[in-house]
């Protein structure tokens, strides 16, 4: 194991290096939507509307890998979040603001399908628990961006500006592994089923991971939590979303991956419910736990019955991006009609018909089990 994590540790660290600045690039949006508003002239529903044309820049990203995953090098794809971060801190406008949140959901999404097929690949049979590692990463990043952005002065322009930074750093670090090798590059053949209704799990999870990410700042603003400490919520949030995700590393390969994905769920809608009913602020903390293993269980589980074609990973995270792009757009216009602690009620009721809609799954699909 030893000598394999060695072969492959330059495509290991600069996936590290990569996801780190990922989650902190994402997570900024959450606690900075109220700021925007301010400093753009919006209202909170057309700022929310950044967090979908991140998602829309994703989908773009992932769409090119589908159509050419061969060829795509980590530099290429940080180098796009470098320039998108950058059109964000120099606060130009709402055009130039929402161009860069699209340009950095580009290369974000790129950057998904670029490593998490390699790593998967490249570690064999250990392959999921790096994967888990590498986007356990992704939860360094989310955790200490918003604690940053409050130190900052809660100013987006500056919060922007040191994701920019990281990611040059990065661009920096990501040069060794920016050649493809025969252990982790893909190759156009294999095996490609393409499953809808099994991706719609894709979609609902993504869509309430972005939702939490996205919108509980201000989920938790409307129940009566200050900004700063929605922001510090959101750090506590990527905490539990790390720890889930460590977790994952040392034990992802002893339970079946879908079944990890509907206790997931299971989970995240009964916290959400918990929210709603007691004390919103904590179990938005703890929800972080849940909605970190949506994303690597299902991940993995849609693989293992879609097949070996490159295409795959790209459909799959497609899949995804779908429910990020659309879950905040429709939600974030309701948020001002569903009262103060509406917006839990819905993600925890949509979570148990996820669960419940699993279940029927893995009985009529036996790879699932």
């Amino acid at each position: 194991m030893r000598d394999l994590i060695r072969a492959n540790a330059g495509l290991l660290l600069a996936g590290v290096a990569s996801f780190v600045m990922m989650g902190a690039g994402q997570s900024m949006y959450g606690p900075a939507l109220p700021a925007f508003a301010r400093d753009l002239g919006l209202g909170d529903t057309q700022a929310a509307w950044l967090i979908s044309a991140h998602w829309v820049g994703c989908a773009v990203g992932v769409g090119y890998m589908y159509v050419r995953a061969v060829g795509v090098t980590p530099r290429m794809t940080v180098a796009a979040m470098a320039m998108g971060a950058t059109l964000i801190a120099l606060s130009l406008g709402v055009i130039a603001t929402f161009a860069g949140a699209l340009v950095f959901g580009m290369g974000y999404g790129a950057a998904t399908v670029v490593y998490n097929p390699r790593v998967l690949r490249a570690f064999g049979v250990r392959g999921t628990s790096m994967l888990s590692l590498l986007n356990a990463c992704f939860g360094i990043g989310a955790i200490a961006a918003p604690l940053v952005f409050v130190w900052l002065g809660s100013v987006p322009a500056r919060g922007f500006g040191v994701v920019a930074i990281l990611a040059v750093i990065t661009w920096l670090i990501a040069g060794p592994a920016g050649k493809e090798d025969g252990s982790a590059a893909p190759v156009r053949s294999g095996t490609y089923r393409t499953m809808p209704g099994l991706l719609l799990f894709a979609v609902f999870g993504i869509g309430i991971e972005a939702c939490l990410i996205g919108l509980g700042p201000t989920a938790l603003i409307a129940a009566g939590v200050g900004e700063e400490d929605a922001a510090r919520s959101l750090s506590a949030f990527f905490v539990a979303f790390l720890g889930a995700r460590i977790v994952l590393v040392f034990g992802a390969h002893l339970v079946a991956p879908f079944s990890l994905y509907l206790g997931s769920m299971t989970l995240s809608a009964l916290l959400c419910i918990m929210a709603a009913v007691f004390d919103p602020e904590l179990s938005f903390m703890v929800i972080g736990g849940a909605a970190g293993v949506f994303f690597p269980a299902f991940y993995v589980a849609a693989s293992r019955v879609m097949g070996d074609d490159p295409r795959v990973p790209a459909t799959i995270i497609a899949a995804g991006l779908v429910g990020g792009i659309l879950a905040p757009i429709v939600i974030g216009p309701l948020m001002p009609l569903m009262g103060e602690r509406g917006f839990f009620w819905l993600l925890g009721f949509t979570g148990l018909v996820v669960v419940m809609a699993g279940i029927v799954a893995r009985q009529r699909l036996p790879a699932l089990r």
